[in-house]
């Protein structure tokens, strides 16, 4: 499909327009552009199942709802949010005494954060993908059974601190790099297990976790692999499209995990020019001047309406043509919690 082309579908009525007789067809001024445009892509299950919880959130209880953290890494989802009324904090403490909803972002918390709000008796609701609540309760059930932990992961990224966060301090241990698992060494090499940040690399983690077995074969394991299916979803799309373009767009936020890997992605599967942008603005169009064709996907907490914009913009650049790159359909969906499946 082409992109862009304004055809008007109310012509003047008073002068009719008769065609010249072969009248040849005239040249668009603009180049030629191919788009490959990647799926899936955007939202995943469990980020739509975070922003419908505020969202209902805020119609059932009214404003404010306070969140604690980005309730996903994405700032035009942030700021729709806030516009609603809903209330950003980085910790409990700057909420008020209050009736209203604190909700726990699709990243996870530690356990302490229930723990505090209960102490304060907040009316909590987790937003926590169930995906991310997977990982937290492999964690638990290998320290019951006295395991020591070995978390794949990205130091910093929220989903890492709460997966760390479910048990005592010492209890898990952060692996990043090939270099990390080099120099890791366990109390018992006869009871370890690993598990996954949900949005890592396949591949990056697929080496971590070979180089974990080479050097303690007897290491568990989850019986699913803990990157998420979206993760891996588009990841794959953008390996289909990365060696037969000249450049990658990933539509997401620099914070955003998983968005990064696509990036990261990209380039390692053979694209020239691979970028992160959060929105159509930043477009870097000298970049693209002499591109021919290029692919587009979306990080899983990036709305659709931005790849719209982004496409639009290309449209009014180049004289686009869209061709859809599918890897697999999505049917994934999660339930909300109790408390507002009436309200849904």
């Amino acid at each position: 499909m082409t992109v862009g082309r304004a055809e008007s579908l109310t012509a003047p009525q008073s002068e009719p327009q008769v065609p010249a007789v072969n009248a040849a067809p005239r040249p668009s001024a603009k180049p030629p552009l191919e788009v490959l445009l990647c799926s899936p892509r955007g939202f995943c299950a469990g980020v739509d199942r975070a922003i419908q919880i505020v969202e209902l959130a805020l119609e059932r209880y009214g404003a404010p709802v306070y969140v604690r953290h980005e309730i996903v890494h994405n700032r035009h989802v942030v700021e729709g949010l806030r516009a609603k009324g809903a209330v950003f904090v980085d910790e409990l403490d700057e909420i008020p005494e209050t009736q209203q909803p604190v909700i726990f972002s699709a990243h996870g918390v530690a356990k302490a954060v229930p723990e505090a709000a209960r102490a304060r008796n907040l009316f909590q609701l987790d937003a926590t993908c169930p995906l991310v609540t997977k990982v937290h309760r492999e964690a638990e059930i290998h320290h019951r059974r006295g395991r020591e932990i070995v978390l794949i992961g990205h130091e910093g990224h929220p989903e890492v601190e709460g997966t760390m966060g479910q048990l005592a301090v010492g209890a898990v241990h952060l692996v990043q790099t090939l270099a990390d698992v080099a120099s890791f060494t366990p109390r018992d090499l006869a009871n370890l297990a690993y598990i996954t940040q949900t949005t890592l690399s396949v591949d990056d983690t697929a080496e971590i976790v070979a180089a974990l077995r080479a050097r303690f074969p007897a290491i568990v394991g989850p019986h699913k692999e803990d990157i998420c299916y979206a993760t891996t979803n588009r990841q794959e799309a953008v390996k289909r499209v990365a060696g037969e373009v000249d450049a990658m767009i990933v539509v997401g936020a620099p914070n955003s995990s998983n968005s990064q890997r696509l990036r990261e992605v990209a380039e390692r599967s053979g694209c020239p020019y691979a970028v992160l942008i959060q929105e159509a603005s930043e477009i870097d169009w000298p970049r693209l001047a002499g591109a021919r064709r290029i692919g587009i996907t979306a990080g899983a907490s990036a709305p659709e309406i931005l790849v719209e914009e982004v496409l639009a913009a290309l449209a009014a650049r180049f004289e686009t043509r869209i061709r859809p790159v599918s890897h697999t359909d999505e049917s994934v969906t999660f339930g909300l919690p109790r408390e507002l499946r009436a309200a849904s």
